[in-house]
């Protein structure tokens, strides 16, 4: 491999950039008119504009994607997150064209972001999944039947989606006609799939993902689990390694439940399953990603991996290079997303131009961003500008080192949601390890924060 193009934007396509320099691999950036100054394009060897701002026209755009490492000669592709890291047609093209897909074969892709289709070979592999339906929902008559089964509250679910879309809580029979008509038009809109599936909904539960690296040859390894319960409508806001929730034992068994999984499919490249926690203990199969996580450094901090590396080895037809198992991690890390967002009117959108931007420091504290003073932030992607991560010798010391370095974060011009973590990184749930995936549904934000 000699040559990798970065098929996504922001801090994830400079991380992946990084990656390769230290390979001595060239990279080549590719960007919409609104990147020009983005970091990822001054830093790679070389950029090529693939169009718009709309994403449509850029960065979902095939065509244009592989002409672009067509006339750059790049023999493989990195994903990153988001846009087309799990789009199964991508990973095809790429390779029908000779071009290495940084990532799982797209079979894997495919049949893993079918939620009932990984379901159901979870549960072959001897997982523990949440009792629901075991395929789509015929009709409303068949999830009522169902709800009344399992127990009621239940959630209605997109079997070809994600990111909280397609999803409705229904807490009582005359509730279930109108949430399943509406999860059923949501998951036609945005995943071009009408089915919706049922599983019992937990009230207070933690959000816990085991990271995975496969060499697709049947090896799997885990590297521990990430704790991401901290959410504002299922889409993560706080991140941590190890969870305060999971103990050895339990990790054990979660860690191999994920493995199983994992080698049932002769899984290759990173990955992660996850798990929904209950309040007894109990874990239940969710979801596999089939890509690299925006919380993967937490994990990288814990066990000393660089998962980005793993990838452009496995893709290389290298073996993983850490063959432990690596069941235990070492100390603690905790990452905030920092978002461009207004945390005290709803977190709505707050593009616009940075004009001051420091950065914190000192040992254990780690920043991914691709922004810098003066650079102007588009209205047109994910609000993400910057990741904080942290690592202390455990999770008392790691609190206090993010709240430290919260406090040391200059960044003006904008509206961020440094505020908001600030707060939860004191808040006593938080601080207890007592919290759940609906620990922002009573959250106030106090201005003293600010």
């Amino acid at each position: 491999m000699k040559k990798v193009l970065i098929a996504n934007r922001g801090e994830i396509a400079l991380r992946v950039i990084r990656a390769c320099k230290e390979f001595g691999i060239q990279t080549v950036a590719v960007y919409s008119t609104a990147d020009t100054d983005s970091l990822h394009v001054r830093f790679a060897d070389e950029a090529v504009c693939i169009g718009l701002p709309s994403p449509a026209q850029s960065y979902l755009n095939i065509p244009r994607i592989i002409s672009a490492a067509e006339i750059t000669n790049a023999d493989a592709v990195h994903p990153g997150y988001g846009f087309l890291a799990e789009n199964a047609e991508f990973a095809e093209i790429c390779e029908s064209h000779g071009i290495s897909f940084i990532g799982p074969t797209a079979e894997m892709i495919r049949q893993m972001g079918d939620k009932i289709f990984a379901k159901t070979t979870m549960k072959k592999a001897g997982c523990p999944v949440i009792p629901g339906s075991e395929g789509g929902l015929k009709n409303v008559g068949h999830a009522l039947e169902l709800a009344l089964e399992i127990g009621f509250p239940v959630i209605l679910k997109a079997a070809a989606g994600g990111g909280g879309r397609g999803m409705r809580i229904v807490r009582e029979p005359g509730q279930m006609e109108k949430s399943f008509n509406a999860a059923r038009a949501e998951a036609q809109a945005g995943f071009g799939n009408p089915t919706v599936y049922m599983e019992r909904f937990f009230e207070r539960p933690h959000h816990v993902e085991v990271q995975l690296l496969g060499n697709g040859k049947g090896k799997v390894l885990a590297l521990g689990e990430r704790d991401c319960s901290i959410q504002r409508k299922h889409q993560k806001l706080i991140e941590e390694s190890p969870s305060p929730a999971v103990d050895s034992e339990l990790r054990a068994r979660m860690v191999g439940a994920a493995i199983r999984g994992a080698e049932s499919v002769g899984y290759r490249s990173a990955g992660t399953i996850e798990f929904l926690l209950d309040e007894d203990g109990r874990f239940y199969f969710m979801e596999m990603n089939t890509r690299i996580q925006v919380e993967h450094p937490v994990t990288e901090m814990v066990f000393g991996v660089d998962l980005i590396k793993e990838q452009i080895r496995v893709a290389a037809g290298d073996d993983i290079r850490h063959t432990h198992a690596a069941s235990e991690p070492l100390g603690h890390a905790i990452e905030c997303r920092i978002n461009a967002e207004d945390p005290y009117h709803g977190f709505r959108p707050s593009p616009g131009r940075i004009t001051d931007f420091h950065p914190p420091g000192g040992l254990g504290v780690r920043v991914d961003t691709h922004v810098y003073a003066g650079y102007q932030i588009p209205p047109f992607y994910d609000s993400l500008i910057a990741k904080l991560i942290v690592h202390g010798h455990d999770r008392e010391e790691a609190l206090k080192r993010m709240s430290r370095s919260l406090e040391e974060f200059i960044l003006s011009g904008i509206t961020t949601t440094i505020p908001f973590h600030k707060q939860v990184m004191v808040h006593p749930a938080f601080v207890e390890g007592k919290f759940s995936t609906h620990f922002l549904d009573n959250f106030q934000l106090s201005p003293e924060h600010k």
